[in-house]
């Protein structure tokens, strides 16, 4: 085997310790290792990503190992590639506990809509008042964060939950889940770096609180991984480039949004540079469930927001003029 180089290896499990195996193949040289199991059951070990893999249906292992070779020729990571190459996209778990079939629920199709996104109360109020039904209240911890930041922090999550119920409207709190369930929210955001960083008792504790739970991704493996805990939407991002978030990734462009909403089983949110009607219409036209929307609220969204609300009907009625890829371009840059 010391011959086959930067490859995926699908093996048979070794007994009852496949994670192990697939660490020893890797350290040994191998790009990506999959452990090929029982029950569409397989673990995955790869630089990007390490998880069991619930796939349905049955799988070849020679067949994997040749489209994960295509695929990674076409530049796709090796994560990527590995979850690609099966018939079906696969989930893909977030620790070492397996996932339990099925983890997906009957999909949702409800519009979001223009969904806001805003760092204050105050600003919660603003876009509510101009007509937006979705927002997301985005407070990011300082380093410096102390009592009084907290209890700031604490008062703007209850006044924007109290304007939210006053209009009808759905709040999502970024990061802060604790303190959301503690404050009677419905529902959260977290990024794929957090969600990692709860464990599996961080995400079991949080599967507890009953908070419907919107969740980014970026790449393949990202959506897999988002896939498996049931959430309410999954952020498709960065659909334009964007000069919110210093990030590694490749646009995805409407191409892959529009993979994203086929192949995700759940709503789907487009975020990442979008700042005018026009794109609100491609993205809603693509696929979208809803459209997140940031510094194209601009000082005054109720003179905004009518228009982007226009485009996104208008997108949503667009939708069956739209192809599906048959997969998305790679959304990161292989390593040299």
């Amino acid at each position: 085997m010391s011959g086959q180089g930067r490859r995926l290896r699908v093996v048979a499990a070794e007994g009852r310790a496949p994670i192990q195996q697939a660490a020893r193949l890797r350290a040994e040289g191998a790009a990506a290792v999959l452990v090929h199991g029982a029950e569409g059951l397989h673990w995955l070990d790869s630089e990007q990503a390490k998880g069991w893999v619930r796939a349905p249906g049955s799988t070849v292992p020679a067949a994997l190992e040749r489209a994960w070779e295509a695929l990674h020729g076409e530049g796709y990571v090796s994560a990527d590639a590995a979850l690609l190459a099966f018939e079906t996209l696969p989930l893909l778990s977030w620790g070492e506990t397996p996932i339990e079939p099925p983890s997906l629920p009957a999909r949702d199709d409800a519009s979001l809509g223009i969904y806001a996104i805003v760092d204050s109360a105050q600003q919660v109020r603003q876009v509510l008042e101009a007509g937006v039904r979705t927002v997301q209240l985005r407070i990011k911890r300082p380093a410096d964060a102390d009592a009084r930041w907290q209890a700031a922090l604490a008062g703007a999550v209850r006044e924007s939950l109290a304007a939210a119920r006053d209009h009808g409207a759905l709040l999502f709190i970024n990061d802060h889940w604790r303190l959301a369930a503690e404050l009677g929210a419905t529902a959260i955001h977290l990024g794929q770096e957090d969600l990692l960083a709860l464990g599996d008792a961080g995400r079991a504790e949080l599967r507890a609180t009953g908070l419907g739970l919107g969740v980014s991704s970026h790449a393949v493996w990202e959506l897999c991984r988002a896939r498996s805990l049931a959430p309410a939407y999954i952020a498709c991002g960065p659909v334009w480039p964007t000069t919110t978030k210093d990030m590694p990734w490749i646009p995805q462009g409407l191409d892959n949004l529009a993979w994203w909403t086929r192949a995700a089983g759940t709503p789907v949110v487009a975020i990442g540079g979008i700042l005018a009607a026009e794109q609100v219409r491609e993205t809603a036209r693509a696929g979208a469930s809803g459209v997140c929307v940031l510094r194209g609220l601009g000082a005054d969204p109720k003179q905004v927001v009518p228009a982007l609300q226009e485009a996104f009907e208008l997108g949503r009625s667009e939708r069956a003029t739209v192809a599906t890829p048959a997969r998305p371009h790679p959304t990161l840059e292989p390593r040299a």
